[in-house]
């Protein structure tokens, strides 16, 4: 790991270990729905809110939600709790049968027979106890689980519920890991306390007090001495467990930092190969990997030495216990089955205090990951519609109750910035009449995508207004308003299913036909009748049996089968070749067809016979006209197209 500086060492551990981890940094043009990676232009810092472990900053308040899902099953509660009073009651209950049985085979006034007979009866009762302990325990965990996974499964669908709800700003600003880890590692350790956690805490403290009350039952001067050892316990467990959670907060950030060079090195795994990067990223990977292990090794230890270090202090109490109790017994009348039971006793007296203690790191673990749950459901929604709100449909496609629109879209004085101090766009204004081809060009960052943003409000605009057919957009139903815009992106989205659900995805209640002459307005119905099973062909790992060009054309024939009047094509063509960008531009033309069209394109070819040309400077419109216009007015277009200057 020579050739990696200290320096580097110290941007990778912070980076990818999510120390110092920063919130959202937009790029000038902003985030948008065009697969940005984290921390480019437009995109949010790396590993926002990194998984870190810890303690919750408001654990009473994380554990009152959590019983709230619990309480849904609250009739079940009070017998899970009886159960394990019951199991745990058993476990004591058992082991003090002892008493009377060891006395019984001690005494030399009883005759063998009797001896036998009392202790056959002995082990009966002790079997029937523990049968009993038995029964409660089964009962318990098969009540306590089905309790647990209701919770769970509400609390899931909570999430999912909001993450449908959130706004687009929320997806950029956050990474789909981070997501996705609420899903995943949080809801898991929340399961795992829900699970098992609150019955061991209860039957902890009723086996310790139950244990309590019996060895001063037994013997109190036998007792007393136990519990002095009480204090030492508390301390050393105590210690071992604060180290233990240091160490085990930071394996969780090496493990985090691991997964994420692993996750993000297999994604680049191309361009680690074109730029020959494979030896400085396997140093890397040795760095951050060799840190984790150092992380994992000091977990581990203080983890693993908690139950040997209390084992041997507990025998060191059940030692002073038997050798004093041994005393008693020769000078105070002491029975042999009492001092049997009680050094029993004081031998599990320290399992509760172990177990209780090894459970902090879990409790904690769990209310933090409930907490990162709890900040996603807490997020604002976006706002919703005013009361008088409309809901409109296209002319060629009326719709009861709602306002027909022919599509005319504009923009008046639109202003905006991404965060307060940065404005993306300044006093925007456009005209698109019904049917027309609007074009919007230049350099990255100028705020192009942020209009297509703006008009299917994905962000709220500052000042200004945006009107289609002369409604203002935010006195339009969200939902209706995003139902008449068809979108096609650079980055194709392709669900897990078949090509022609992938198709109808685009309006659920298209029939096939419908699907299939979507397929021929985009221009691909011919290569998917050469697949397989044609348009019953699965596709997978968002469409990765399907090429490039070919993914495309199913997202223009999605978009063509909505019947939106309004068309948004954002960077539609930009990732694939000159032959395939005609096959596509073919298909897109039967798309656009009686439709308002927005384009947006770095290919300056592809926009030659827009209505209106829009180039866009740091967020303001510096030219628009047609293509002959802006080339006779030799100024920024003229450059663009002409390669006088570069696109950004």
């Amino acid at each position: 790991m020579g050739r990696i500086s200290e320096e580097r060492k110290e941007a990778l551990l912070r980076r990818y270990g999510g120390k110092n981890a920063g919130g959202p940094s937009f790029g000038p043009g902003g985030p948008g729905p065009r697969g940005r990676r984290p921390g480019g232009p437009g995109g949010p810092g790396r590993f926002h809110g990194a998984m870190g472990g810890g303690k919750p900053k408001n654990a009473f308040g994380v554990i009152r939600r959590l019983f709230a899902y619990i309480g849904r099953d609250k009739i079940k509660i009070p017998f899970v709790f009886a159960c394990v009073l019951g199991s745990s009651l058993a476990g004591l209950g058992g082991g003090y049968i002892l008493r009377p049985v060891i006395n019984n085979l001690v005494d030399p006034a009883k005759s063998a027979e009797e001896k036998l007979m009392n202790l056959v009866m002995g082990i009966l009762v002790m079997a029937g106890i523990y049968a009993v302990g038995t029964i409660c325990t089964y009962l318990q965990q098969r009540i306590m689980i089905g309790v647990s996974q209701n919770a769970l499964v509400k609390i899931r669908e909570d999430l999912f519920g909001k993450i449908q709800k959130l706004p687009v700003k929320f997806h950029d600003t956050h990474t789909h890991g981070e997501i996705m880890s609420r899903f995943t590692n949080d809801l898991d350790s929340v399961g795992m306390m829900l699970n098992n956690t609150l019955s061991q805490i209860f039957s902890g403290v009723v086996t310790l007090i139950g244990t309590i009350v019996l060895m001063f039952v037994t013997n109190w001067i036998l007792a007393i001495i136990t519990i002095l050892t009480v204090p030492a316990l508390i301390y050393v467990g105590g210690f071992i467990g604060k180290q233990s959670r240091k160490y085990y907060i930071g394996q969780q950030q090496a493990l985090a930092a691991v997964n994420g060079y692993i996750e993000e090195s297999i994604t680049g795994q191309k361009v680690i190969k074109v730029f020959n990067h494979e030896d400085t990223a396997m140093e890397e990977f040795e760095l951050l990997s060799d840190d984790l292990r150092g992380k994992q090794f000091k977990a581990q230890f203080f983890g693993g030495i908690m139950g040997p270090v209390m084992g041997n202090l507990s025998q060191v109490s059940y030692a002073i216990s038997a050798t004093i109790g041994g005393i008693l017994c020769l000078t105070a009348n002491f029975d042999i089955g009492g001092l049997t039971i009680f050094t029993n006793y004081s031998r599990q007296f320290s399992r509760p205090i172990n177990e209780l203690s090894m459970l902090v790191n879990t409790i904690f673990a769990a209310l933090a990951g409930a907490e990162r749950v709890f900040d996603v459901m807490d997020e604002a929604p976006e706002a919703p519609d005013p009361e008088d709100a409309v809901e409109i449909c296209s002319e060629a496609h009326p719709k009861q109750g709602a306002v027909p629109i022919k599509g005319e879209v504009v923009l008046k004085d639109v202003t905006f910035g991404y965060t307060p101090d940065k404005t993306v766009l300044k006093r925007i204004n456009v005209t698109a009449k019904p049917g027309q081809k609007i074009a919007f060009v230049g350099s990255t960052g100028a705020g192009k995508t942020t209009i297509t943003n703006l008009i299917n409000r994905f962000y709220e605009i500052e000042e200004g207004q945006i009107l289609i057919d002369g409604i203002d957009i935010k006195k339009i139903k969200k939902e209706s308003l995003r139902g008449n815009i068809a979108m096609v992106l650079q980055d194709t989205h392709l669900f897990s299913g078949t090509v022609r659900e992938n198709i109808r995805y685009g309006r659920l209640d298209a029939t096939d036909e419908e699907v299939i002459a979507a397929a021929k307005i985009a221009n691909a119905h011919s290569f998917i009748e050469r697949l397989s099973e044609g348009y019953d062909t699965v596709l997978e790992g968002d469409g990765a049996n399907l090429s490039q060009g070919q993914r495309q054309l199913l997202n223009i024939a999605r978009a063509a089968i909505s019947k939106a009047p309004i068309l948004i094509l954002d960077e539609a063509t930009s990732s694939v070749d000159t032959r395939t960008e005609k096959h596509i531009e073919q298909g897109m033309d039967r798309l656009m067809k009686d439709r308002t069209t927005f384009v947006i394109a770095h290919r300056l070819s592809t926009v030659r016979n827009s209505n209106m040309i829009i180039v866009l400077e740091q967020g303001e419109i510096v030219e628009q006209g047609t293509h002959e216009e802006l080339l006779a007015m030799r100024g920024r277009y003229y450059q663009l197209y002409t390669g006088a200057v570069e696109l950004d």
